[in-house]
């Protein structure tokens, strides 16, 4: 299969970048409280990704023209990035990088969930019912789940798992208000509510800026999580996006446990269990059979030529990313 240098690039960037979060996350969590932490990478993030749709897009595309773009804006910045991001920094605490990275994978899966619960058009299939059937026994696999005790889930992966779960609600409202705006014209929107509500969170849950140590390496996963994993990672999502449509676009955040575990091996020494690693594959598994309808399980990687309209599906909610929002 031969894969355009473009779209190489885009995948592999977008992954590695996005994968980096939970390393960056974790580590910088030791120097910042975690909501704090997370509205503090939205205000760099913001920074970055508005100036660059100030540059490179028209007056025309800036501006928000109907309701739908407005409920869009709100679901993005309040669901899929906000809330969603929130609780990943919050149950990042308590688990390692790459656990985080598999329970945030679980997105897909959900996504059609609240797509058959909220959209008309959408219906709860058994191929759909399967999917989320082999997605709920990955994460089970994954958090070391007990069916006799409930308390065996662990408050950070209940956390992350819920995370996971309004980033998929927060994706489907976007579909269902139905605007005009890009999606890097609607992020750069969204940020700064982003930061608005998790800024609102940190003060209400009585965080303090004294709790901040200032230090080059926790400065450092600052900048990384605002800039590269922030408005970088999310233009080279978008730019996958137009090249080979969302569904395969979606394949980067199966590739993100694998960044994720390798760099908190190397810079975190964590380690990772072979039930976790089982876990995503079967996750993996739940994803390829919801999209079994128009993902040709061989694409690895997307092919040249292949349009946003050839790559349709049942996951593909109207051509919107499935998980950037809450990486």
């Amino acid at each position: 299969m031969v894969v355009d240098r473009q779209t190489l690039r885009y995948f592999l960037t977008a992954a590695v970048l996005f994968g980096g979060t939970f390393v960056a996350a974790k580590a910088g969590l030791a120097y910042f409280p975690p909501l704090l932490f997370v509205a503090f990478r939205f205000d760099i993030a913001a920074l970055v990704l508005v100036g660059y749709v100030l540059a490179t897009r028209s007056r025309s595309e800036l501006l928000p023209r109907t309701r739908g773009d407005v409920v869009g804006i709100l679901a993005t910045g309040v669901f899929a990035i906000g809330a969603a991001n929130a609780l990943l920094f919050v149950g990042q605490q308590y688990t390692t990088s790459a656990v985080g990275a598999i329970m945030a994978s679980l997105n897909p899966v959900l996504t059609p969930v609240f797509a058959a619960l909220l959209l008309g058009d959408e219906r709860v299939s058994p191929r759909v019912v399967a999917g989320l059937l082999l997605g709920l026994v990955g994460v089970g696999l994954v958090v070391g789940f007990d069916p006799t005790s409930v308390s065996s889930l662990g408050v950070g992966k209940l956390v992350l798992f819920a995370g996971a779960a309004i980033g998929a609600l927060g994706t489907v409202l976007i579909r269902w208000g139905d605007g005009s705006l890009s999606s890097t014209v609607r992020t750069a929107w969204g940020l700064p509510f982003a930061a608005a509500l998790t800024h609102g969170l940190s003060w209400a849950t009585g965080e303090q800026l004294s709790a901040v140590t200032v230090a080059p390496a926790g400065l450092l996963t600052l900048v990384y999580l605002g800039v590269f994993a922030g408005a970088i990672a999310y233009i080279a999502y978008f730019g996958l996006i137009d090249e080979v449509g969302a569904v395969r676009a979606n394949l980067v955040f199966y590739a993100t446990p694998i960044v994720a575990t390798l760099g908190g091996w190397a810079l975190l020494s964590e380690g990772i269990s072979a039930n976790a690693m089982l876990g995503f594959g079967v996750i993996f598994a739940g994803f390829a059979v919801l999209g079994s309808d128009s993902i040709d399980l061989g694409d690895v990687l997307p092919a040249v030529g292949d349009t946003p309209e050839e790559s349709g599906s049942a996951l593909n909610i109207n051509g919107e990313p499935r998980g950037f929002e809450s990486d």
